[in-house]
């Protein structure tokens, strides 16, 4: 794939976009349609809308920052696919004060149960937004990962109190605000009416190995991209993951 068709082409997306990439060809297929409506909660400045539109897809952008939304109109615009791309200022929680229930094929909800006052509501909002069976594509923060960086760093207090702070908070300095297990994301999902079809752990190891041992040495990113797929979905790499992915469809 080009780089123009992964987002930013990164460790840090790459096993995400091909999970939705893959599910978005199963929609299209499933519909009939080429061009699905996919909607992108909190997709700022459009790591994943952009490229979404690339593929032909219709994709609207809710979010709170108007920065950003200024940051999307023009990667969308550079990109040439400002024709299929909307930004729409405001967040998961008032969602459908800005767009439609029920008018989506597919829900971005990538890096937003982090940061809101109730995520239950947020992952009810994103399938609401759905029509039947559409997907759902949830990205949070895993609780694992947080806990096996910090002790690897060696604040071994803060990932214990990580392990055991209902928000999986290390502390006050901590810039998340909340983390997850895979088995509460999966659980926020199938109460809100989903099916789970997948759960995927990114940045298993990617987070944890030098930078410079991935800069020089040849064909490391590669081999490291390849060993990150090959772990995504291996339920013992879920607890130690940086952030968790969540795939599934809105039950009829």
């Amino acid at each position: 794939m080009s780089d123009q068709l992964r987002p930013r082409a990164s460790l840090r997306t790459a096993v995400v976009w091909e999970v939705l990439r893959d599910a978005l060809e199963r929609r299209a297929k499933a519909t009939g349609r080429e061009a699905l409506d996919v909607l992108d909660t909190g997709g700022g400045t459009g790591n994943f809308a952009v490229p979404v539109a690339l593929l032909g897809h219709r994709v609207t952008v809710v979010d709170p920052s108007p920065n950003a939304l200024f940051a999307l109109e023009r990667r969308a615009e550079e990109a040439g696919v400002a024709d299929r791309v909307r930004g729409v200022q405001g967040d998961i929680l008032g969602l459908f004060e800005v767009v439609d229930r029920g008018g989506y094929d597919a829900a971005l909800c990538h890096g937003v149960l982090e940061y809101v006052d109730d995520p239950a509501e947020g992952v009810r909002n994103a399938v609401d937004a759905l029509r039947p069976s559409g997907a759902l594509s949830l990205l949070g923060a895993g609780l694992g990962g947080a806990v096996l960086a910090r002790a690897l760093a060696g604040h071994f207090a803060e990932a214990r109190q990580a392990l055991t702070d209902p928000a999986g908070r290390w502390g006050d300095g901590d810039p998340v605000p909340r983390r997850f297990t895979a088995a509460q994301l999966t659980g926020l999902v199938a109460d809100a009416g989903v099916e789970v079809g997948a759960v995927h752990g990114v940045r298993v190891f990617a987070d944890l190995v030098p930078g410079v041992l991935v800069d020089t040495q040849p064909g490391a990113m590669e081999e490291l991209l390849k060993l990150e797929a090959a772990v995504a979905e291996l339920p013992a790499f879920h607890s130690v993951a940086t952030q968790l992915h969540v795939l599934g469809e809105k039950r009829p």
